[in-house]
């Protein structure tokens, strides 16, 4: 949907997880074994992954100032499941966290969103305001004010919206 580059860090991993479904159009990667491999996931844990993903989804609605889009299980919830280690790496002695079960997708998600809270950046992934998108974009404009994924898609939509009710 967007012409964004992607996310910095781990949080490529929320960005790609929350981009899974296309509201427009109704397509789930997470229905598909390829898309649940890409994020080492089984069939059994699909139902898991995907209610992560809408309380990703209403936390970055939240990021861009927006209402959640539907009743979701908090995401401190969920995440609050996931163990976390310290690791220290030992040639510069730089610390960090990791998920105990590097399988877990909620434990990498934490990971993520741990590793984004320290660099600053967890604020700026944001879901798009279009309510038939809600794709996942990283905001990097200056004053990280974005409202859409696409300027040129969603922003001209709205636009176009705004315009046409001032018509009538």
């Amino acid at each position: 949907m967007t012409e964004r580059s992607p996310a910095p860090g781990g949080l490529t991993l929320v960005e790609a997880l929350v981009n899974t479904l296309d509201m427009e159009s109704g397509a789930d990667a997470l229905d598909t074994a390829e898309g649940r491999e890409r994020f080492g996931v089984t069939a059994e844990e699909a139902d898991r992954a995907r209610t992560l993903r809408e309380s990703l989804r209403a936390t970055l609605l939240a990021h861009a100032g927006h209402p959640p889009h539907r009743d979701v299980t908090p995401l401190g919830a969920l995440l609050a499941e996931a163990p976390l280690l310290v690791t220290i790496d030992a040639a510069d002695g730089s610390a960090a966290l990791a998920p105990a079960d590097g399988r877990s997708l909620h434990a990498r998600v934490a990971a993520a969103v741990a590793e984004a809270l320290v660099a600053g950046t967890w604020t700026r992934l944001k879901a798009c305001a279009a309510a038939d998108c809600h794709w996942a974009y990283y905001d990097r404009s200056p004053a990280g004010r974005g409202r859409w994924c696409s300027m040129q898609v969603c922003g001209a939509r709205a636009k176009m919206r705004r315009y046409r009710a001032k018509e009538v």
